[in-house]
């Protein structure tokens, strides 16, 4: 996705506490890719109770459980459940054309060979894995937004990568300083 002059693409958004839909709500996502055709990105706050070295085990990808970073693999969002992606620091020229370079050092990856990479220990020294992803249609999330369903905070490697994943969203908030994420409103409405 080509990033626009509004493009959201390198932030978080927020789910309100009016989000119903339970596949977002108290979710925060990291956005990887937003344009005029859409927007994509991955939750970052909802482990699935399959830990990564499962995952390892199953694709015959060997590995030492001691050097992996997370535990568990995140639910990524709803769309296309079955496909992983890494999300990772990025230092150079990415080699692999199934990556997407998001920020100057943040990059998005869907292939298998950097599964290895990191089983084999010459991976990317920092990253997540997730299963799905989280996806919008052309202006949808924008209604979204106007509508109050997200809130929008800068990105911080610090939340993506150490941040356990249940303060992630309370270091979100916090990044718009909003201290307390229980006293966001329920009500929504425009000035």
């Amino acid at each position: 996705m080509l990033m626009t002059k509004s493009s959201l693409r390198n932030t978080l958004l927020i789910a309100m506490p009016t989000m119903s839909d339970p596949y977002f709500s108290g979710s925060v996502i990291y956005l990887c890719g937003h344009d005029e055709a859409g927007a994509m990105g991955l939750i970052i706050n909802q482990p699935l109770d399959v830990p990564l070295f499962d995952l390892f085990r199953q694709t015959g990808i060997a590995c030492n459980a001691s050097t992996l970073h997370f535990d568990n693999i995140l639910f990524g969002g709803p769309v296309d459940i079955e496909r992983g992606f890494v999300l990772h620091t990025h230092e150079g020229v990415l080699e692999d054309s199934s990556s997407i370079l998001v920020s100057p050092d943040i990059a998005l990856t869907s292939s298998h060979e950097i599964l290895i990479a990191i089983g084999n220990n010459s991976g990317p020294a920092t990253y997540l894995v997730a299963l799905g992803y989280a996806g919008w249609g052309p202006g949808q999330l924008e209604k979204e937004l106007v509508s109050n369903v997200w809130l929008n905070s800068p990105a911080d490697k610090s939340i993506l990568f150490s941040t356990p994943f249940d303060q992630r969203f309370a270091q979100a908030c916090a990044r718009i300083g909003v201290v307390d994420p229980a006293l966001l409103s329920h009500e929504t409405g425009h000035a």
